[in-house]
């Protein structure tokens, strides 16, 4: 891959429970659903093994991170048992843990009991879609394990987040809602935080474009910015396509992501999210006029 130091990006040093993540260049999160109905589902009824042969492959193509979920947030989702979601991902972890341990591991929840068993299991960094608003204990779970900390904007609950979102101006909402937050998570002793707007969390397609193109204006919070658009209905419905036939939508719009600032890609498909990555360090460092 192309070794080059994207100009836009300041770097980042994040501690994992004692262990250093470096992003001085855009890293790529890989997805691993134990769900039977996310929204895009490679491991769909997935056997463990399975799921740690796709971890691998992850791997190998370049990700930095895979993040293990095992409660779908897509529209409409139904809430499980902390309990199921427990059952679903903690063997997972478990299993990642002992044969990738170089890697980094994330667990996407928001229940701050699931977070406590997943880190005991080998978990290295907690990715939340409510920012701490479904279940504030998260934080404290945190703080404690020293685990960085994903907080995600989303308007309203997964079952509900898509019916008439509204904003006033959505870059400068959400703005202001992380600033507050980040202000709390200080106050809480939680500093190594990373940041996700929620594309496709209670916003319109038009919230979702909108927040891709001022993307770079909320590198003023000075914290790593995760963009989560792999598959998405914003790429899936103005292509009039289904998620299965998004990757080069998708594609295109990671490039975007790029050239406004992300740092890290959550994505299906590592190998093409590392290629944007890749192509965009050459774009970036060739020289002005």
């Amino acid at each position: 891959m192309g070794k080059f130091t994207d100009k836009k990006q300041q770097p980042f040093s994040i501690n994992c429970k004692g262990r250093l993540l470096i992003i001085n260049k855009p890293i790529v999160m890989g997805i691993i659903n134990a769900t039977p109905d996310s929204l895009y589902n490679q491991g769909k009824n997935s056997s463990l093994s399975e799921i740690l042969m796709l971890s691998e492959k992850m791997i190998q193509d370049g990700a930095k991170i895979i993040d293990v979920g095992g409660m779908s947030t897509r529209p409409g989702a139904e809430e499980i048992s902390e309990d199921e979601e427990c059952k679903r991902v903690i063997p997972i972890v478990s299993s990642l843990k002992k044969q990738f341990p170089e890697s980094f591991i994330s667990i996407d929840t928001y229940r701050s009991r699931v977070a406590k068993e997943a880190i005991l299991a080998g978990a290295d960094i907690v990715n939340d879609i409510s920012a701490g608003d479904e279940d504030n204990n998260i934080i404290s779970v945190c703080t404690k394990f020293q685990t960085p900390y994903i907080a995600m904007h989303k308007q309203g609950t997964p079952r509900m987040m898509q019916v008439n979102p509204q904003y006033e101006n959505v870059t400068l909402d959400i703005f202001d809602y992380f600033s507050k937050h980040i202000a709390h998570f200080k106050q809480k002793n939680l500093h190594d935080v990373i940041l996700d707007v929620g594309f496709g969390f209670g916003k319109t397609i038009a919230h979702n474009y909108q927040l891709l193109k001022q993307l770079a204006f909320f590198k003023q919070l000075q914290k790593p910015i995760l963009v989560g658009i792999s598959r998405k209905s914003m790429i899936a419905k103005p292509l009039q396509i289904q998620p299965q036939d998004a990757l080069n939508g998708t594609s295109a719009l990671h490039f975007m992501a790029l050239q406004n600032g992300a740092n890290i890609l959550r994505v299906h498909d590592v190998k093409e999210a590392m290629q944007c990555i890749t192509l965009h360090g050459y774009y970036q460092n060739a020289p002005d006029f």
